[in-house]
């Protein structure tokens, strides 16, 4: 699996109550039912008028079909080539 960040333009989606988030959630998790086991989200940060959401899919073509099933915009897809941390100047 390949790991991706998608950048969703969500108006205001920084305001919404955690109810709110919860039903997107729900939403998001019957399209992920519907392509599994070739996408998986790992989790989402939520910003003022974006989140920006992690996911380990087969290609971007799964993570497409994702945005499609679900309704959420995927305004751009990227793809991750390499994780650093901290940790990394030591090594």
């Amino acid at each position: 699996m390949r790991k991706f960040i998608i950048e969703r333009e969500i108006p205001a989606v920084g305001t919404l109550e955690r109810e709110q988030l919860r039903q997107a959630a729900a939403k998001s998790n019957a399209a992920l039912a519907q392509l599994a086991p070739d996408v998986q989200w790992q989790q989402s940060y939520v910003a003022a008028d974006r989140t920006f959401c992690v996911y380990l899919a087969k290609d971007e073509a799964a993570v497409r079909r994702h945005a499609e099933l679900s309704g959420f915009p995927a305004n751009r897809i990227i793809e991750v080539r390499k994780v650093i941390d901290p940790s990394t100047a030591s090594s």
